[in-house]
């Protein structure tokens, strides 16, 4: 399976950044890290890739790394359609205090349009 991970600097994106490449390495799964500029988080990206990168390095996994500009959710969907992934991973959906389930924008643009499969790790 071919599994697009998108990271904008949240904590949420870095806990699904370390389980995807948990799951990626027990099934064998590709894995494509995709950084995007996330308005909502103060990480400028050559920090995000510096801790993608050194994340990969510590599980010993390959996966290629690159860096969309433009908007985060529009360059993800064009980028899993365009080459064909089977699953889009996105970080997020943190608890209200009435118990529902509050997006980030990306993850809410993505979830609402995506053709493909999405997994929101929380």
């Amino acid at each position: 399976m071919d599994l697009l991970l998108g990271i904008g600097g949240s904590e949420d994106s870095f806990r699904a950044l370390e389980e995807t490449i948990e799951r990626a390495i027990e099934t064998g799964d590709a894995l494509t890290v995709a950084i995007v500029e996330n308005p909502e988080s103060e990480t400028d990206v050559e920090e995000i890739r510096n801790r993608v990168e050194a994340a990969l390095s510590a599980a010993s996994f390959d996966a290629e790394v690159r860096t969309l500009s433009g908007h985060p959710g529009s360059q993800l969907l064009e980028l899993a359609e365009r080459e064909g992934y089977d699953r889009i991973v996105l970080g997020g959906g943190e608890t209200s205090p009435l118990g529902k389930v509050e997006l980030g924008s990306i993850a809410e643009f993505v979830l609402l349009n995506a053709k493909t499969t999405v997994t929101l790790v929380r």
